[in-house]
């Protein structure tokens, strides 16, 4: 793309060449850079996202929390040595029948 005339010549002659049809974008080059903004803008929403469920979510089960069902809160106590065999059968036995008791003695209703 070499104009005539003693205008262009030394470095704007360089200039056009340099910037392929005076800057024009082709469409593959337009949908590329398209595509690649799409993908781009999807992982930040997928890093985002998993940030916040990530930071939300609680874990099945902290230290100190006790999670199940009585009988194996009750075998995990005898296990600790929190409790006696006899604690642990009278309180079995409670958990079998269905009824519990408070620590005053009382029943609940």
């Amino acid at each position: 793309m070499m104009a005539e005339g003693p205008a262009n010549d030394g470095p704007g002659e360089v200039a056009v060449m340099m910037f392929w049809h005076s800057g024009g974008w082709s469409f593959g080059q337009v949908a590329l850079m398209g595509v690649v903004m799409i993908v781009f803008l999807g992982l930040l929403i997928w890093v985002a996202y998993a940030l916040v469920t990530g930071t939300s979510r609680r874990p099945r089960s902290a230290p100190g929390e006790r999670s199940g069902s009585a009988a194996e809160i009750l075998d995990e106590r005898l296990a600790r040595g929190e409790i006696d065999a006899e604690q642990h059968r009278r309180l079995q036995g409670l958990i079998t029948s269905g009824h519990a008791s408070t620590g005053s003695g009382r029943r609940e209703p």
